[in-house]
């Protein structure tokens, strides 16, 4: 039976299970007419698309958002080689012939929910008509494998990436206290700490856990984020435990090997870009403007678009600065 979440629009969101590439996929959507995917990225849910769901539906548009492989209440196989990037863009791809067999959607991912849009358009094109990166810019096969160069660029300094590469290690630390894990992480990424709290981030050593370079979250929350919110999320990952997730990162290096005959192609289809200018994934370290992987989006997208920069947004782009984001995605949408 679906179940529907109340929200203060006249769309509702429903929720169902989908088969898709060999698991089963929980999804949240609303809304009729041309698919819009939302992928996810770490670590959240479908829960961080409620916002979109509801506007795209208001627009005319089937917005669907699925709890990621190893999320939620989506199948989270215990093979770590079963969440490479072929397999997360192998889940969307079953997910369209599911719900619109026949229907080049538009796939839309926030953080490693874009490098699953990303790829999805890359490997893909025939089977898309548009890619929304959000936060996440699209950045080309490097010339070595990920964790080298991660291990060169972090020296000395604590680096999550390579933190997350032990099987166990980082899911003790992130789900002895969920509610913190995610109230700190889902504050300190935001565009809501001062700007010199994030270069003093930068300095923890290596021998430090995940948390150690988050700040502790005060007792009112930024005005985008409630105590609903961080429970929601809270409980899904007390639930279904952070290894689902945590797996993605593990396949770095195999996404590496399994995307080397794609090292020099261009994303093809039209693309665009929505990022915040409080968020160092968008800006580079210390950077307020466009970083470097964000100027140079036009030479790996042939088709490109344009570009949304949001000022006060942080990491939670779409979550922090909902209005923005929805106008620059149906902007983006109604070109198409």
């Amino acid at each position: 039976m679906a179940r529907v979440l109340a929200c203060n629009s006249m769309s509702e969101i429903r929720h169902r299970t989908v088969d898709t590439n060999g698991i089963k996929m929980h999804i949240a959507e609303a809304g009729e007419g041309p698919l819009v995917l939302l992928c996810h990225g770490w670590p959240e849910s479908w829960y961080s698309w409620r916002h979109q769901l509801p506007a795209l539906a208001a627009a005319g548009y089937h917005a669907v958002a699925p709890d990621m492989r190893g999320y939620g209440s989506t199948d989270a196989p215990k093979e770590i080689d079963r969440y490479t990037v072929m397999h997360l863009v192998g889940d969307m791809l079953g997910l369209c012939d599911s719900l619109a067999p026949g229907q080049k959607p538009v796939i839309v991912g926030h953080d490693w929910g874009s490098i699953v849009a990303w790829d999805a358009a890359l490997l893909r094109p025939d089977r898309f008509r548009g890619v929304v990166g959000i936060s996440v810019p699209f950045f080309p096969r490097g010339p070595m494998p990920p964790t080298q160069m991660f291990k060169a660029v972090a020296g000395d300094n604590f680096m999550y990436i390579l933190y997350f590469q032990e099987p166990g290690k980082a899911e003790r630390e992130l789900e002895r206290d969920t509610k913190r894990t995610m109230r700190n992480l889902l504050y300190s990424a935001s565009g809501a700490p001062p700007r010199d709290s994030l270069t003093n981030r930068a300095a923890v050593p290596k021998t430090a856990g995940f948390l150690d370079a988050m700040l502790e979250a005060p007792e009112k929350l930024p005005q985008w984020l409630t105590q609903s919110d961080v429970d929601y999320y809270a409980g899904e990952f007390a639930r279904a435990g952070f290894r689902g997730g945590l797996n993605w990162y593990r396949n770095f290096d195999r996404n590496w090997e399994l995307l080397a005959a794609w090292s020099d192609a261009k994303v093809t289809i039209p693309s665009y870009f929505i990022g915040g200018l409080r968020d160092a994934v968008v800006t580079g370290p210390g950077g307020t403007g466009p970083g470097p992987m964000v100027q140079m989006l036009p030479m790996f997208c042939t088709d490109f678009r344009g570009q949304a920069l949001i000022p006060d947004a942080g990491h939670w782009t779409q979550q922090e600065d909902p209005g923005a984001t929805n106008k620059a995605l149906l902007e983006f949408l109604g070109q198409l």
